[in-house]
């Protein structure tokens, strides 16, 4: 079932958009079905689980940290990980900065908008996202490197709505993007990937679409 359903997700996609396979809650077994079919790029919410399937799982694999970032745990993954995707304060971006060094790494980072009308979304907002771009504290983290944005569109069945929430982030990085070298606008999950593409999106996160339905309580 997951090779059918990351090959069918596949076929769809253009050239130019980038497939995290969002495996977060999933056994080691899914995402060996998901790599033995060609995937190599994964995202995972947790450190810890991350940490374990990293341990476990062939090195070839690119490791995204998706979920919202606690600073005190950076230093878990920032042997191997390769982008994160959350990073919605400038002194998280110290912190990854200060935990890559120590491996002598580079780790790229995205700069996480709010642009959902949800008041639980985490995120900044777009005067702060040009605030730090444009901080000259930014050239100094000489090992970390913000590399794009990304959004999370509220939850909703108005596709109207979803479709606004994300053209005003890729405004946002269109702007942003030759001036500061951003080259990846992470937008769009299982629902509403589509919309996402449409808007601009070059990176999609999906999980449910590939591996089925999660179990939280296990």
């Amino acid at each position: 079932m997951i090779k059918e359903n990351l090959n069918t997700i596949k076929k769809q996609l253009p050239k130019h958009v980038t497939l995290v396979a969002v495996s977060k809650t999933k056994p080691i077994t899914d995402i060996k079905e998901a790599y033995d079919a060609g995937q190599r790029i994964f995202g995972e919410n947790k450190i810890q689980e991350m940490v374990t399937k990293y341990d476990e799982l062939p090195k070839d694999i690119e490791w995204h940290m998706i979920g919202h970032l606690q600073r005190n745990k950076v230093k878990y993954m920032a042997h191997f990980v390769d982008l994160i995707h959350g990073v919605d304060s400038f002194k998280t971006l110290k912190e990854i900065n200060k935990q890559a060094k120590k491996h002598n790494r580079i780790i790229k980072c995205l700069l996480q908008a709010r642009i959902a009308k949800e008041e639980t979304k985490f995120g900044l907002s777009f005067e702060e996202i040009e605030m730090i771009l444009s901080d000259s504290e930014l050239q100094n983290l000489e090992n970390v490197s913000v590399v794009g944005l990304m959004g999370m569109a509220t939850f909703t069945d108005n596709k109207t709505q979803v479709s606004q929430e994300f053209d005003t982030l890729k405004q946002l990085f269109s702007k942003e993007k030759n001036k500061k070298n951003l080259s990846i606008l992470s937008m769009g999950m299982s629902g509403d990937y589509q919309l996402a593409i449409d808007s601009g999106s070059n990176m999609i996160r999906i999980g449910s679409s590939i591996f089925g339905a999660r179990n939280y309580f296990v």
